[in-house]
């Protein structure tokens, strides 16, 4: 029974080499090791029988905030230094393999996402296949003050989970989160400490070889900001996986992205001296905004450290993020794992105007950009680079380019938009908080699919097929998906013949 501060503290008390800002030496953080089960859901499965355990550490110490010299710049060239600090005690969740053989030497390291006005992790569930079937270990950050104490979120603070001290006031009551202008530095310090893992306890007796940084929306808006402000001083993170962000950046003086009143900055690139690899992956939200200001405002061509990813038929939020992930262990019955894929209407509660997006790709070109990320931090070997989505722009508001079936053109190809049997879009959903994000799937009728396929399903499975192990060769889907892609699409085609 966990009973105060200094209990929860003194149950691992590590010391660990930290660098600060510009390689200073900072104050060496504490691990505390918390018995019990943390809060926060990965998934609906055992990880046990898969082998994987799941820890939870208080991290304490003290973190600078940073500020920019000048104003932050379009072009993301912006030179920070570190400014005032603070304490802290924050709390990370690692999911490890228990054989240290089966460890593949990689960390993923994920900004909690915080919109939902509690600690989420969506990365973990769009690619914790990926990071179950290679021996990835996994650690999930709460790097932000909301996920701790609660504050400006989505109106969705209570639909998905609450925020810590008040989903568990005892065990998390020593937690103490100064405010996101500090966000930044607890993250480099917790990429530090595993630096040390062995010392630090974090990883038991793993010893990683490499660090990446992940993070999906409100989370990759503040790794944009870090990787521009942040990483060329701090030097931690040997990859950055920047997931659905939007247009603008985070604001380093910790103002609030959500709420009333909320100020972001005007849409930003990545610099173009970026220190390691980032792969950024764009949906059809995230690109024309979703209500915010999109992608398009901060697009920028690809070079010796950056792909950038846009993948047609997507949005940012979908029924894997929702739903079918969290049953996904890798050996759900394909019937279980078909039905969970069907798109619904139906969301948290809430009743929407159109079925959300059920768009498959979305989850699987994600896998294939961590794992893409991974090989290009171990061996140099840069990923393939895509061609933007179309897009037409009328008064600098950009609008998707469509085909003839309404998919959008350009991207990332699979076979979902190119042997299509739904519509599927990133925009164009209402009626709740989320709606925006959830884009929207419009099945086509029977007709339609004998006009597409006449030859019936087994013409449909053949160019399915052709187009996927296109998909694959070119790099966008991993091989290892590709049976399961397969059975999924043969169990969900439903022409007339």
């Amino acid at each position: 029974m966990l009973r105060t501060s200094s209990t929860v503290l003194s149950v691992l008390g590590i010391a660990a080499t930290v660098l600060g800002a510009g390689g200073a030496r900072a104050e060496i953080p504490t691990v505390a090791a918390v018995p019990g089960a943390p809060v926060l859901l990965l998934s609906a499965f055992d990880l046990t029988p898969l082998g994987f355990s799941t820890e939870e550490f208080f991290v304490s110490g003290t973190a600078s905030s940073y500020t920019l010299a000048g104003a932050p710049s379009q072009d993301g060239r912006w030179q920070a230094t570190a400014a005032q600090t603070a304490p802290y005690v924050t709390r990370v969740v690692v999911v490890r393999p228990t054989d240290p053989h089966k460890f593949n030497g990689t960390v993923v390291v994920e900004w909690l996402n915080v919109s939902a006005g509690a600690d989420s992790t969506p990365d973990w569930n769009a690619a914790h296949r990926e990071i179950l079937r290679e021996g990835y270990a996994y650690i999930g950050v709460s790097a932000q003050k909301v996920g701790v104490d609660g504050g400006p979120n989505m109106g969705m603070a209570n639909a998905m989970a609450k925020p810590l001290k008040k989903a568990n006031p005892e065990r998390y009551g020593p937690l103490n989160h100064p405010g996101d202008a500090f966000s930044y530095d607890i993250y480099s310090q917790v990429g530090e400490l595993l630096r040390q893992a062995k010392a630090s306890g974090l990883l038991g007796p793993l010893a990683p070889k490499h660090i990446i940084s992940v993070g999906e929306s409100q989370s990759a808006v503040f790794l944009t900001t870090y990787v521009n402000a942040v990483d060329p001083l701090a030097k931690v993170y040997d990859g950055f996986l920047i997931h659905s962000r939007f247009g603008p950046p985070s604001r380093l003086d910790g103002a609030s992205m959500m709420g009333a009143g909320a100020s972001l900055p005007e849409p930003t690139r990545l610099r173009t001296d970026l220190r390691v690899p980032v792969i950024t992956v764009i949906t059809e939200t995230d690109l024309i905004g979703g209500g915010l200001r999109g992608f398009y405002g901060a697009r920028q061509p690809d070079f010796d450290h950056l792909r950038v990813w846009e993948i047609p038929g997507t949005a940012h939020a979908d029924i894997y993020t929702f739903s079918a992930g969290f049953i996904d262990s890798g050996s759900a019955p394909l019937d279980k794992l078909a039905a969970a894929w069907q798109p619904t209407d139906k969301i948290l509660g809430m009743q929407l105007a159109k079925p959300v997006n059920s768009g498959p790709q979305h989850h699987y070109v994600v896998e294939t950009a961590l794992s893409s990320l991974d090989r290009w931090v171990k061996t140099g070997h840069a990923p393939p680079s895509a061609p933007p989505m179309k897009v037409t722009t009328s008064v600098d508001k950009p609008a998707l380019v469509l085909d003839a079936n309404g998919e959008t053109e350009g991207g990332v190809r699979t076979p979902w938009v190119d042997v299509p049997t739904a519509k599927l879009s990133g925009i164009g959903n209402s009626g709740g908080p989320l709606a925006g994000l959830a884009g929207v799937t419009e099945p086509f009728d029977t007709a339609t699919l004998d006009r597409l396929y006449p030859g019936g399903k087994s013409e449909y499975l053949k160019k399915f097929q052709a187009s996927l192990d296109s998909a694959i060769k070119a790099g966008f889907i991993l091989p290892a998906d590709r049976k399961e892609i397969l059975d999924l699409a043969a169990v969900s085609y439903h022409g007339s013949h």
